[in-house]
């Protein structure tokens, strides 16, 4: 593998780990803010429910901009937006203030979600593309296991806000890296030029394409069960089973090293057996483990362990599955990639949060609520895999996948 991958991939996971960080370094937070600010349970979810609705629909806007300027641009742009709203999230003086700036925040933590998949598209396709994801998401893998713990010192030491504090600067670290480390990568002559037909007709094309919208509804629903696992995880594991915010934090990051690590073998595994076949056994592993973990759970022996090395299971699962499904939906639409990066986006963070909108009412601090989430998730996810994964792709991408 060049070391320009590498480099790519380190520049771009980092960049990618601004959206993450904004999640994870949060989470162990939540109770705290709940009761420092006076809000109930529902209130104090409502901030990460805000938070992906913005960062679903602003996906919109950045993936045809990135089309029609360059990628670098929007990257400017959302940025410095998600400055600002992590600088209105550290002065809150109410839950309905720290709502509003969490959706500032999301608006602008979009862009690290869409143009970095424009970018994978524009140098690579196929399974070099599913490697260069894999490798990004190892460097993003750093979010789930340090930022919660980053987040908990800081609970420690400062307080809440200064978790907010640490997102902002870790923003403008990531807009120094945009100026003078990432180079633009879409061409001037590959640009499309952005009106409303053009939208249009391209988003008319993305959404009658049935390969295009299974995959990214496939990657959605598993992108649904993370949301609702990270929207009632603090609650669940400090409340149920009595974890501090450090011990949630390692239990969290116990469950992100399944994702990450199988996804580093997403790339070789579709390369040996085709990434229709690790589509659907990763979609299969998250079906099991997460409809095992619900037994487990009905049948009174859910101990913490027992329910770690379950979600572990369902996680390496969907390893496998999300980075294979965001490089399959994109293949075939290089010329709108960007468009069809914002599109996938957008439609997943919905996916996600209209997950905790639903659920959110049956939460009640313990896990029964949210594996029984999770495995609603799991059950479409693979249902929807089989119809799509059965059905014949659009010749680019099968070109691409054989």
């Amino acid at each position: 593998m060049s070391s320009g991958m590498f480099r790519s991939a380190a520049i771009l996971g980092l960049l990618s780990c601004v959206g993450p960080f904004a999640i994870d370094m949060y989470l162990p937070a939540m109770p705290d803010i709940g009761a420092n600010l006076g809000a109930s349970v529902a209130a104090t979810q409502m901030t990460l429910t805000t938070f992906f609705v913005a960062f679903g629909i602003a996906q919109l806007v950045y993936g045809p901009w990135a089309d029609q300027v360059g990628r670098k641009p929007p990257l400017y742009l959302g940025l410095t937006i998600f400055i600002i709203g992590s600088l209105g999230c550290a002065l809150a003086p109410s839950i309905g203030w720290l709502i509003v700036s969490r959706f500032v925040q999301g608006l602008g933590a979009a862009v690290v979600m869409v143009i970095p998949r424009a970018i994978i598209r524009d140098m690579h396709t196929g399974t070099e593309a599913t490697r260069l994801m894999a490798l990004i998401m190892l460097v993003i893998s750093i979010s789930p296991m340090l930022a919660p713990l980053a987040g908990s010192g800081l609970i420690l030491l400062t307080g809440w806000r200064a978790i907010f504090i640490a997102l902002c600067l870790a923003a403008v670290f990531s807009l120094l890296m945009t100026v003078y480390l990432q180079p633009e990568t879409l061409k001037p002559e590959h640009r499309v030029p952005v009106n409303t037909a053009t939208l249009l007709r391209g988003t008319r094309t993305l959404l009658k394409d049935p390969f295009f919208m299974g995959l990214t509804f496939i990657g959605g629903f598993g992108m649904a069960s993370f949301f609702v696992f990270i929207a009632s995880s603090s609650f669940v594991y400090t409340g149920q089973f009595g974890l501090t915010p450090t011990q949630f934090s390692l239990a969290l990051a116990i469950n992100a090293i399944g994702f990450f690590a199988a996804s580093q073998f997403a790339a070789g595994l579709g390369e040996r057996f085709g990434t229709r076949r690790v589509v659907s056994g990763g979609v299969s592993a998250f079906l099991f483990f997460a409809v095992l973990a619900l037994i487990i759970e009905l049948a009174g022996y859910a101990t913490l362990p027992v329910l770690i090395a379950c979600l572990f299971g369902a996680n390496a699962g969907l390893g496998l599955v999300i980075p294979t499904t965001m490089v399959m939906a994109l293949d075939p639409h290089g010329e709108i990639a960007g468009l069809a990066s914002s599109l996938g986006g957008t439609l997943q963070m919905l996916a996600g949060g209209v997950a905790i909108v639903v659920a959110s009412p049956f939460f009640d601090g313990t896990a029964l609520p949210m594996l029984a989430a999770i495995v609603l998730c799991a059950v479409a996810a693979f249902i929807l895999s089989r119809l799509v994964l059965s059905a014949r792709a659009p010749a680019q991408a099968d070109k691409v996948m054989r």
